[in-house]
Parts: structure tokens; sequence; C-alpha cells
């Protein structure tokens, strides 16, 4: 299945040429188990991460952007004790890296960390440019754009 032909849809889209980058990533690294996350819509434009971190300090928790991949790592320290026996051991606190990709649009508002869960505010910011606009149709822009270059 890595062998996906995405060429028919090539045929009627301009500017997709990441999709297929995008595509064969998803299909190559396998989703991960730990630690357990949501991700939620809030409207038409906000987005939350939250992440159950439980036994994590805040200090131990480490969330980086470059270059629109967003990764959260999850470092414990080393709290050894030779005196513990586990009769039933079902915290994992274990060091994680968790990586999610954001689109062009999405941009970090905030991060907060309460009752153990990493909670992370997301915001698709669109540019005024890039907004869906109206094109008219006719000559009319073309004859003013002509006038003024002749000035």
């Amino acid at each position: 299945m890595s062998n996906l032909n995405l060429h028919p849809l090539f045929r009627r889209s301009i500017g997709f040429d990441r999709l297929n980058d995008f595509i064969d990533y998803a299909m190559q690294s396998d989703a991960p188990n730990y630690p357990p996350y949501n991700i939620e819509k809030h409207g038409e434009n906000n987005y939350r991460i939250v992440v159950a971190t439980a036994g994590f300090r805040q200090e131990e928790l480490d969330i980086r952007l470059e270059n629109k991949l967003l990764t959260i790592l999850g470092k414990p320290e080393n709290q050894s004790n030779d005196h513990t026996e586990f009769l039933h051991k079902g915290i994992a606190r274990r060091t994680f890296k968790l990586s999610l990709r954001l689109d062009e649009y999405i941009e970090v508002q905030q991060a907060d960390y309460e009752n153990g869960l990493l909670i992370i505010d997301l915001q698709r910011i669109i540019p005024e440019e890039k907004l869906p606009r109206q094109i008219p149709i006719g000559n009319k822009l073309l004859i003013e754009n002509d006038e003024k270059s002749v000035e």
C-alpha cells in the first residue's frame, strides 16, 4: 500500500505538491499510543491538544515548535528506589516523544498544565490575502490598470 498513486488527484488540483510527502509520512510512521491524548475542535478556528501525563511534573515536560512540527517531550527524572516492590504497576511513567504536524496557518496560543493534563491551545489565523474573495468578471479591472500605467 506504500505505492499509492496520487497522480489522478493532481490533475484537478494546483499547489498540493506536499500532499504526497505528507501521505508517505503518515503511511510510514506508527501512531503513538503513549501518552494518551485528545485533539479537540472548539469552534471554527480553535483547537486544543490534551495530553494525559500522569505522574509527570511540569518541569519534566517540554514543548517545541519547529517547521510546523509540534513536539511534546516527556522525560521523567530518575527516581529509582531499590526498596520499592510493585505488586501492580499500571502508571507508565516513561520517556515519550509525541509529534504532531500543524497546518500552515495554525499557531500555538498557550500551554497549561493542571491535574496531570498538558493542555495546548491552537488557533487558525488566516491572513487577509488568503481569505476567500469575489473575482470580478469583465474588462473593467484591466482597463483601470492600463490607464494607470499610461500616466
